[in-house]
């Protein structure tokens, strides 16, 4: 019986734990070294200018984004990481003309976390679902 009290005593303060710091929590589960994703809003595009959603993040709102029109990224910009939350898919292109005949990646608009791109990303497309 003192044993079932203890217990049940104990998993009582490990949840008032949990609720009172949630992060601290996600982020010792998560373990030393984890990459957690950047903050990026619903209906946003954004790229950060180092791996793992670090360095200055630039953001496009899909409400000022034209849809199926290549949007060139300003010259100098370095991408390296980014999160597509348009809901709609967005292709990625090493090619500031969004050619082709570079390296180029399309990723689903539900909530895709790109810590590291394989490629500099200089230009995207945001297309219709």
């Amino acid at each position: 019986m003192r044993t079932t009290v203890l217990a049940a005593a104990l998993a009582t303060t490990a949840l008032a734990v949990t609720a009172l710091i949630p992060q601290a929590v996600a982020d010792s589960a998560a373990g030393p070294g984890a990459v957690r994703p950047g903050a990026c809003g619903s209906g946003q595009l954004c790229l950060w200018e180092k791996p793992d959603f670090t360095g200055t993040r630039q953001i496009h709102e899909l409400a000022t984004i034209d849809i199926e029109s290549c949007v060139p990224l300003p010259a100098g910009s370095k991408v390296q990481a980014l999160a597509n939350r348009t809901g709609r898919p967005v292709t990625t292109y090493q090619s500031a003309e969004c050619a082709e005949t570079g390296e180029f990646e399309t990723y689903p608009g539900g909530g895709t976390w790109v810590p590291q791109s394989p490629y500099q990303v200089r230009a995207f497309k945001v297309w219709e679902n």
